[in-house]
């Protein structure tokens, strides 16, 4: 189950869309999410990406980026960017 907010997409499957990145998110259990680049610019999201070098570095259990916080702040400031 899953749903959808506005250009991010919490999805399976392998196709990821140009112009985005898929990063997994979650303290536990992680969920895969697909967000545009553009918000690697965006310094809320910079903040996320700090915490994620902070807990894993360059390494990345899941190989991708993963970001060490709830999925509710995850989709917190994401709509935040996407508004």
């Amino acid at each position: 189950m899953g749903f959808r907010l506005p250009r991010i997409a919490n999805t399976k499957t392998s196709v990821i869309p140009k112009g985005h990145l898929v990063v997994y998110v979650g303290e536990s259990q992680k969920k895969r999410f697909v967000v545009p680049i553009s918000y690697l610019n965006h310094p809320l999201f910079q903040n996320l990406l700090s915490q994620a070098e902070e807990e894993f570095g360059y390494h990345h259990p899941m190989g991708g980026i993963t970001i060490p916080c709830s999925q509710d702040t995850f989709l917190d400031v994401t709509s935040r960017l996407s508004v």
